[in-house]
């Protein structure tokens, strides 16, 4: 089956991208998604229209995202929650991914490929945890599930950036594996998550495995902790309250870039040149802080965690300059949901880099995740040290901002540790600059690598907002200016520098914004559903 024919992956999508669709008048209530594709987006609007609640609806999305974009995520990979409800503590379910319970006493770059790059998958248990406990109890697993495997049969338009992360990095035959993955979401959705964990498709991901050199077993899936609902990491910026994920994943860093960015003062950073100067600053000490000083498992360094995320820790750490000693990739998707009743969910998920593993189960069509590349190897004391049933590197740090008990911003991003400056960046846009969301999501952004010292700079930024005397003071601090290009940026913008998929809650009610730079949709519709979303016109709040 050719590639077009299944992911029509040479066909451009017919809708528009990267916008936001309001409500039709009325006095319903209103609920907003955001997606990194119109198929997903679409998903989950049908739940919220049906009586479904934002973890309804963000259980479909999430599997319909692992269906309409392949590059970034699916069931072989792993989901981390954030979930914010009126009134309510937010919480986390932590969806790390685990290393196999026996790997060789010595692992080497070169063996980390194919198969032996899996980790054990966390996504089927997180969504169906999520389902379990948060959701409204009016759906059922099989009928969240469903509409993935429907896409899987029939395949999707792919618009401009899907098409070209298909054609860049998919791996041979991606393209016929659409029946495939269509039978065992219909496996998942009769067989619940059992069926994957310990039933006929843990058999044969074991088999596929024990076949071609993985490392992954039976057991390891069969014993494959329950994932855990903790409560969120939480700060505060400029007057709302901050919650995002704990470690493994970056939330702390996210926390530390904002307290460091929250002593400018508001008139500088309303400036371009400001913003710029202080967020280069701030984005460079958080990321060479983690990298120094790396939390693995937040529940068993809560004093460390407590003095990295504090004020006095960011006026501290402001003045420095390290040298950062490890580095992160990966590609991922993230979306958020906020329903009728003011409950938000933000959801990063991921196969870790493009395409994951870049193999796919011969017979079960999924494909396998690469996070045994973000261990860290040869040194037993580090956090992310690769050991048997270890948690992996992450930068997920999906971001919930609220105010009097309520959610009013939700946010996060693909990107590996690019995810951090995206979040960091479009929050200070929407909070700082007091930018609408579609603007916030737009803006051009930003991204520090300490180690080599280069300040990445999103081509649409460059003129004329570096000056001459701007770009004299950032060298003079030893920032190296460079404006890459990559054969998937549009307009002057790149998905380089993340994919934010965001909502708010203003007086004026939900809001949703989809990053320019992919191919996701934002959609708001009124509830009940007395009138349909119209068209995604771009418009622009």
């Amino acid at each position: 089956m050719s590639l077009r024919r299944r992911w029509s992956g040479v066909v451009i999508a017919v809708v528009a991208v990267g916008c936001s669709v309001l409500p039709s008048p009325g006095s319903g209530r209103a609920a907003a998604v955001s997606s990194a594709t119109p198929e997903a987006t679409a998903i989950g609007v049908d739940v919220l229209r049906r009586g479904g609640n934002a973890m309804d609806a963000a259980v479909a999305i999430s599997l319909a995202l692992g269906v309409s974009e392949p590059a970034g995520s699916g069931i072989g990979g792993q989901v981390f929650i954030l979930r914010h409800a009126p009134g309510e503590p937010a919480v986390v379910i932590n969806g790390s991914t685990r290393a196999p319970g026996v790997i060789p006493g010595e692992v080497t770059g070169a063996d980390l490929v194919g198969r032996r790059a899996a980790t054990v998958p966390s996504a089927v248990a997180v969504l169906d945890l999520a389902h379990r406990r948060f959701g409204s109890g009016k759906f059922s697993w099989s009928e969240l599930v469903l509409p993935a495997a429907k896409l899987a049969e029939h395949g999707v338009t792919m618009g401009p950036f899907r098409q070209a992360a298909v054609l860049r990095y998919a791996p041979a035959g991606f393209g016929d594996r659409g029946p495939a993955l269509a039978a065992t979401l219909r496996q998942i959705a009769s067989g619940g998550a059992e069926v994957f964990y310990r039933g006929d498709l843990a058999r044969g991901i074991a088999a596929d495995m024990a076949a071609n050199g993985g490392w992954m077993t039976y057991e390891d899936l069969a014993n494959f902790p329950a994932p855990v609902i903790q409560p969120a990491l939480e700060g505060s910026y400029r007057g709302y309250r901050v919650h995002t994920l704990p470690p493994p994943a970056a939330g702390w860093v996210v926390l530390l870039a904002l307290n460091m960015l929250e002593q400018a003062p508001l008139e500088e950073l309303v400036t371009e040149a400001g913003q710029i100067d202080w967020m280069a600053t701030a984005l460079r000490t958080a990321h060479t802080t983690r990298m120094e000083n790396p939390v693995g498992d937040g529940t068993q360094n809560e004093g460390r965690l407590r003095r990295y995320t504090s004020k006095e820790e960011a006026a501290a750490r402001h003045a420095e300059r390290l040298a950062e000693r490890h580095v992160g990739s990966g590609e991922t998707t993230h979306f958020s949901v906020v329903d009728g009743d003011g409950v938000m969910v933000t959801v990063t998920q991921s196969l870790n880099n493009y395409f994951g593993a870049k193999v796919a189960h011969p017979k079960f069509g999924f494909l396998y995740n690469d996070y045994m590349r973000e261990f860290v190897r040869g040194d037993a004391s580090h956090a992310f040290a690769l050991a048997p049933s270890a948690l992996p590197f992450s930068s997920m740090s999906a971001t919930i901002l609220s105010k009097d008990g309520k959610a009013v911003f939700g946010v996060g991003s693909p990107g590996g540790r690019r995810i951090v400056s995206a979040v960091v960046q479009v929050t200070s846009n929407w909070v700082d600059q007091d930018m609408g969301l579609e603007a916030a999501v737009a803006a051009p952004r930003i991204h520090v690598v300490p180690e080599t010292q280069r300040l990445f700079v999103e081509t649409a930024f460059a003129p004329p907002v570096l000056s001459p005397d701007l770009l004299l003071s950032l060298e003079r601090r030893g920032f190296r200016v460079v404006a890459p290009h990559t054969s998937l940026d549009r307009r002057g913008l790149s998905p380089y520098f993340g994919g934010v998929h965001a909502v708010s809650v203003t007086v004026n009610g939900p809001r949703a914004a989809a990053d320019p730079r992919r191919d996701g949709v934002g959609t708001v519709i009124q509830l009940p559903a007395t009138s349909s979303a119209a068209p995604c016109s771009g418009l622009k709040l």
